[in-house]
């Protein structure tokens, strides 16, 4: 492959890596990248996990044998099977030597390469695959995992050029998942609330637009619970802001224990006082029962004083739900009306009839110059 190609390849795959949205689309990135690169008919991308001593296969792209899906849920290795990945880098990092890609052929080693590993050779065999090239993977400094591309049976052996084009590539996969990470992070961070590790306004925001929009397509039923955790000014006021912050916590903990009852649930703190769950799927009274139940576990809380909760679903005879704003108002309206009536349980919009009230609070006419009631007056987006 002339220089001009190989520059353009590994452009190809740093772009790739740097489109990617998710660490799943990164790994398929870079695997694909490299394959093509190297004209390989296969690649992989593997992370080694040192607390578990093995070699775990993120992704296998190009032609794959039988067993061999895509983005493998168990597909590992021990890691004693490829002492490569461990011993043989750490003597080069010793030395002042840096990690070198190294080739493999079903006859055994290449000529004029060492051969590290002879579970590559019998996979090699195993798998109708005539040759490969593994690059290691390093990552903040620490071997991270390897780049593996093979060839076909019949196809031309990797040289050492090929090997050390493949240390190449495996450096720039290394800077791509570093983008990943700190991408990553960055999102983790913007949708996550610092206090109680839950999602954030944003994050519901989000993911409702997306439920809705998926309830529109298909009929799915999107249910809102919101609550508003009673008593956190009294603590903040008598015990201090730390302990306020200690409520806010725990009723996050009990929040995030009783949305996992509902699988796919995401639990979300507003922010201040006010917290929500929100469910994509679930009948609505599995969603209430859940409600119900995180009403009785706040109740219990040392500090606080119970929480006021709102339901609103697609389910319950509310009207067309067209968007997101809509959801969120009667959600809100009906927490606003276990807020006032002291509620020990869930009011759910839409379950007196058809003049229900919470559904005529959350369709009635926005009124600036009213009386402050919370948040709620359609401030929602």
């Amino acid at each position: 492959m002339g220089e001009d190609r190989r520059l353009a390849s590994v452009v190809a795959l740093a772009q790739g890596m740097a489109a990617a949205h998710t660490p799943r689309e990164s790994w398929r990135a870079a695997a694909l990248g490299a394959c093509r690169a190297l004209a390989g008919s296969f690649a992989a991308l593997s992370v080694w996990e040192r607390d578990l001593g093995r070699l775990r296969v993120l992704v296998n792209v190009g032609d794959r044998a039988a067993h061999e899906e895509e983005f493998p849920e168990d597909e590992a290795y021990p890691v004693h099977q490829f002492p490569e990945i461990t011993e043989f880098l750490h003597e080069r990092w010793v030395g002042g030597g840096g990690p070198s890609a190294w080739v493999e052929t079903a006859e055994g080693p290449a000529a004029g390469q060492p051969g590290y590993c002879h579970q590559r050779v019998a996979a090699l065999r195993r798998r109708g695959r005539g040759c490969c090239v593994v690059a290691p993977i390093v990552l903040h400094g620490r071997a991270w995992g390897e780049l593996y591309v093979a060839r076909a049976l019949g196809a031309p052996v990797f040289d050492p050029g090929d090997a050390d084009f493949a240390t190449v590539l495996a450096a720039v996969v290394s800077a791509g998942l570093a983008q990943t990470e700190r991408l990553q992070e960055a999102r983790r961070l913007a949708f996550t609330d610092a206090l109680t590790g839950l999602a954030n306004r944003r994050a519901v925001d989000v993911r409702l637009e997306e439920a809705i929009e998926r309830h529109r397509r298909d009929g799915s039923v999107v249910s809102l619970v919101v609550c508003d955790l009673n008593g956190l000014k009294r603590v903040n006021d008598t015990q201090g802001h730390a302990a306020g912050d200690r409520l806010l916590e725990r009723f996050g903990s009990v929040l995030s224990l009783c949305g996992a009852m509902l699988p796919g649930t995401l639990a979300a703190r507003l922010g201040g006082d006010e917290f929500c769950l929100l469910a994509v799927g679930p009948p609505a009274d599995d969603v209430v029962k859940v409600a119900d139940e995180l009403c009785r576990r706040a109740a219990e809380l040392e500090l606080g004083e119970g929480v006021a909760c709102g339901v609103a679903s697609t389910e319950e005879p509310v009207g067309p739900v067209l968007d997101a704003r809509r959801l969120f108002r009667l959600a809100d309206a009906a927490q606003y009306q276990a807020k006032a009536g002291r509620a020990t349980r869930p009011v759910v919009a839409g379950r007196e009839g058809p003049d229900d009230p919470v559904v005529r609070l959350a369709d009635a006419p926005s009124e600036p110059r009213a009386p402050e009631r919370r948040r709620f007056r359609g401030r929602r987006p």
